[in-house]
């Protein structure tokens, strides 16, 4: 007998929510990040590099899964921003993902949001 797949959860759809804050951009990313999934991060990135000249914080506490592809979404990002690029509160699971590749090393990686919007502009 075949095995039925239930259906994608839309708990993990994934929503990214933009907002202004103390002269920074907060992208609040929640959901499953992979393949299918991750463009609209992707053109957040390419957006936010073409506009404004503040933080970019990308918060990642509501990301459940993330892949290669949100790696490469993210350094990609990290290459059109560079300094004013920074990653907060990531979830246990990208937590992990970042540490095993080393992705803190590109882009500074804060505990939340607050200290990610804090954290000072390279020169």
């Amino acid at each position: 007998m075949p095995s039925v797949q239930p259906p994608p959860s839309e708990d993990r759809a994934v929503r990214i929510i933009s907002r202004q804050e103390r002269g920074a951009l907060v992208l609040t990313v929640s959901g499953d990040l992979d393949i299918d999934s991750v463009p609209p991060l992707g053109r957040a990135l390419e957006a936010a590099a073409e506009e404004g000249s503040g933080p970019v914080v990308v918060d990642l506490s509501g990301v459940g899964f993330a892949d290669s592809t949100t790696v490469n979404v993210l350094l990609q990002g990290q290459t059109a921003l560079g300094g004013r690029l920074r990653l907060a509160a990531p979830s246990p699971f990208v937590r992990r993902l970042i540490g095993m590749i080393g992705l803190d090393s590109a882009i500074p990686v804060r505990q939340d949001v607050d200290e990610a919007i804090d954290a000072a502009l390279p020169s």
